[in-house]
């Protein structure tokens, strides 16, 4: 089997004995330890001048990583991705900023990681890049005479054409994502957007079996979203229900009840709006004064750059006002803690609760949503509120779906969920657990380089026509007739990719 190539912004630490963080790190490490293959992305670390990469192995892992040069990191990272098109993608155009020479040392970066990768590709490999920060690297590929297959995947939302559009090199943008041979999003409403573009803008147009023609060449689009291990979670949030920091914060509640939230501390996850419908929830019904608590852990995310330095001042602000309204002796509503936790240990954070509260304004799948239900208890399992805003929201029909703009209605789904009886929880539960199975990280990993392979086997077999034609003798080559039609000579039949 060919090897993977996985090409990501950063490559998870290699932590001996440890899982991986995210749900992105474990299928990635999973298929790698399959196949064989290699891990390429930025070491996380800024150096003093651009290096080759430094090559690690791990069983049949490779894992190859550069640094960053204060100035790339600037322009590429905290620049262009992270200042253009992070809040773009997340429709939040008013927090978007745009620099031709960001946009440039975005473009140089991708340039430069494709020809630091150009040598540690072999034939027959087959690479999968992923997400924002890496929508012109195929491109850079083939400006370097890359030819294997390459696949992209985007973790985070895809904007309708209309705010795809503000961002000023958006037809370059799209135009190099064609040179992917697979493009693949979270939703359907994500790939409808980018086919949108494609045919609004007249660069080309889809057909019904899921190949678009765009820029003059053919590429795949679809919808793969990303899962969990949901069992695996389960076993993990039971384990853990036991530890110090679970215990106490069940001592601390007295038989209060808790809603749980947990996020980056990201200006996309509605955190403000959050606060304030729970604000709101105490304000319409009092009698849940003393009973009920908000725990809201979100631990600090480029913490280097001021928008998000802004987000932690207005939350702790918020917060403070939040109980300075309501505290009682023995009772603080809110809990916020600015801090990071062991994966783990929040799973049995998440068993303990009673509700789960994800509400982002926009999110591309959001796995903590998922993580949410698979932690529960079946037998006494929480409820969830979840954002229609969240791509998760299409596959957990047992939530309860709420417009995270709309404090009103946010404010009613916690109430219901607070009181909802247990028989109505047990059966949203077992809705949810079901297609999580169904649809787990597995799948998703599976499904996407299952499409990635069909590609790479129809190039095979395309260039081995190519080559079995311009070897033919001449006097073979001669023996072709005519169309009878058309009176022109057949061609082989153009295959994607």
């Amino acid at each position: 089997m060919s090897r993977l190539i996985v090409v990501s912004n950063r490559v998870a630490p290699i932590q001996e004995g440890k899982p991986a963080a995210g749900g992105l790190a474990i299928g990635v490490l999973d298929a790698l330890k399959e196949t064989g293959g290699v891990w390429f992305g930025w070491s996380g670390e800024i150096v003093g001048e651009a290096s080759a990469p430094v090559i690690e192995k791990r069983g049949n892992v490779t894992y190859a990583t550069v640094g960053l040069t204060r100035r790339d990191y600037d322009q590429y990272y905290r620049g262009f991705s992270n200042a253009t098109l992070w809040p773009t993608f997340h429709y939040r155009n008013d927090l978007s900023r745009f620099d031709r020479e960001e946009y440039a040392g975005y473009a140089r970066v991708n340039a430069g990681l494709a020809a630091k990768l150009k040598a540690l590709i072999e034939p027959d490999d087959i690479i999968w890049v992923h997400d924002y920060h890496l929508l012109p690297f195929a491109q850079e590929c083939r400006a370097l005479g890359i030819k294997n297959p390459i696949g992209f995947f985007l973790h985070i939302p895809f904007p309708v054409p209309e705010v795809m559009r503000t961002v000023p090199p958006h037809e370059e943008l799209i135009q190099a994502m064609c040179s992917y041979d697979i493009v693949g999003f979270q939703t359907q409403a994500d790939q409808q957007s980018f086919v949108d573009y494609i045919e609004r803008g007249k660069f080309g147009h889809a057909t019904d079996d899921g190949m678009v023609q765009g820029f003059g060449r053919m590429l795949k689009v679809g919808a793969y979203p990303i899962g969990i291990y949901p069992d695996a979670i389960a076993k993990a949030a039971e384990q853990f229900s036991n530890r110090k920091p679970v215990k106490s914060l069940r001592d601390a509640l007295r038989g209060r009840k808790l809603i749980m939230s947990v996020d980056r501390l990201d200006y996309s996850k509605g955190l403000a709006e959050r606060f304030q419908a729970f604000e709101r929830l105490l304000l319409n019904a009092p009698g849940w004064h003393g009973r009920v608590s908000l725990v809201q852990i979100a631990p600090p995310t480029r913490s280097d750059v001021q928008t998000y330095q802004r987000i932690r001042q207005n939350l702790e602000g918020e917060a403070g006002r939040i109980n300075g309204r309501f505290a009682q002796l023995d009772w603080t509503p809110i809990q916020y803690l600015n801090r990071k936790y062991d994966r783990n240990l929040l799973m049995a954070l998440f068993r303990l609760s009673q509700v789960g509260y994800v509400t982002p304004l926009r999110d591309g799948m959001n796995l903590v949503a998922k993580e949410y239900v698979a932690s529960q208890d079946p037998a006494d399992p929480g409820a969830l509120v979840l954002s229609q805003f969240a791509g998760a929201a299409d596959q957990l029909p047992g939530a309860l779906i709420v417009n995270p703009f709309d404090l009103s209605q946010m404010s009613e789904a916690l109430e219901r969920a607070l009181s909802m009886p247990l028989a109505e929880r047990q059966a949203r539960h077992a809705d949810m657990m079901a297609p999580l199975r169904e649809n787990n990280l597995s799948v998703w990993r599976d499904s996407f380089l299952s499409d990635l392979r069909s590609v790479a086997t129809a190039a095979s077999m395309t260039q081995k026509t190519v080559k079995q034609v311009a070897e033919a003798k001449p006097e073979a080559r001669s023996e072709v007739k005519p169309d009878a039609k058309s009176g022109a000579k057949p061609r082989p039949a153009k295959v994607s990719g």
